[in-house]
């Protein structure tokens, strides 16, 4: 049966459509939500409106998810096709200005911004900008960018039908603090039990990755009570550079950091998480000669600042 338009009627919003997409693609709205980075009630309620503006159900809500209709699922094509055609309209355009769109998890931003900005007053005709996002991911048939750093488990390394991955660096973790926080006696290596007294500042909520060093120490535990914990790397690291206690940081992301001294990094021991950065993007519309160019010089980056971790 085919599903016509009432010219009469308004269309939809074009994120009102992006969303239906996306969440056809997940078929479950937190899911979708997340890509999006709203609320599963924000989710929810476009879709009921756009069913209600359609006047057909667009899902089937099932206990464990949601299923297609058959209208649907007849929407899904067209719709991919109309975004892709928008999509490499605004390419063209882009490319036209020489402005690149990155998208960039707020835990990556202290690695990326201070060599974006040293980029543009080298090279002022590359405009490249950036926004920080507390999504590790992105959806490019969803989302306005031309690129985006992704932060991603290693065996669950970016991939896609059509989509470009380089690989940046590893997350190598230690433990970090304002230098006037640790006083150490000199006489000898400090190990985890110095940290009993510190208040341990916890990217996550799971403290995963204070207890992933301390294994590789040798430690089942925490050597310390007192806690506060955020919902971002960079938060954490922020908060022990005031000198408000200990956190784990990725000594790649704070390199320059460390290099200024802003913090200290007192064990030796460094950790690999099993995670990585990487750069990726959509192989169509093909790459803008701004976004090739970019490309080779953010890996080029990667590269001095994996040699420099390698020579620590």
């Amino acid at each position: 049966m085919a599903i016509f338009h009432n010219p009469m009627k308004p269309l939809p919003s074009l994120d009102v459509l992006k969303t239906f997409l996306v969440v056809a693609r997940k078929l479950n709205f937190t899911r979708a939500a997340d890509a999006l980075n709203v609320t599963q009630g924000a989710v929810s309620r476009q879709i009921a409106g756009l069913e209600g503006q359609l006047g057909y159900a667009l899902f089937v809500r099932q206990a464990r998810g949601l299923a297609l209709t058959h209208h649907g699922a007849l929407l899904i094509a067209p719709l991919q096709q109309a975004f892709a055609q928008i999509e490499d309209a605004l390419a063209k355009g882009g490319g036209q200005s020489g402005t690149l769109r990155v998208k960039c998890p707020t835990c990556a931003m202290r690695w990326v911004l201070p060599r974006v900005i040293r980029l543009q007053n080298e090279r002022p005709e590359q405009v490249v900008e950036v926004t920080a996002s507390v999504s590790h991911g992105v959806e490019f048939n969803a989302e306005q960018f031309d690129a985006a750093i992704v932060f991603s488990a290693t065996n669950a390394r970016p991939s896609g039908k059509g989509l470009t991955v380089h690989h940046l660096f590893d997350e190598v973790l230690t433990p970090v603090c304002a230098p006037e926080l640790w006083k150490p006696d000199g006489r000898t290596k400090p190990t985890p039990d110095d940290l009993a007294g510190q208040t341990l500042l916890h990217p996550t909520r799971d403290r995963r990755d204070w207890l992933l060093w301390l294994g590789a120490y040798g430690y089942s535990g925490l050597p310390s009570a007192k806690a506060q914990h955020f919902d971002t790397l960079d938060l954490a690291i922020s908060s022990a550079m005031q000198g408000l206690g200990v956190t784990i940081g990725d000594v790649s992301l704070i390199e320059e950091d460390l290099r200024a001294k802003r913090v200290i990094a007192p064990f030796a021991l460094r950790v690999p998480s099993g995670a990585a950065y990487y750069l990726v993007y959509p192989e169509r519309p093909a790459p803008s000669p701004a976004l090739q160019q970019f490309a080779q010089w953010l890996n080029g980056e990667a590269a001095a600042t994996r040699e420099s971790l390698r020579l620590r």
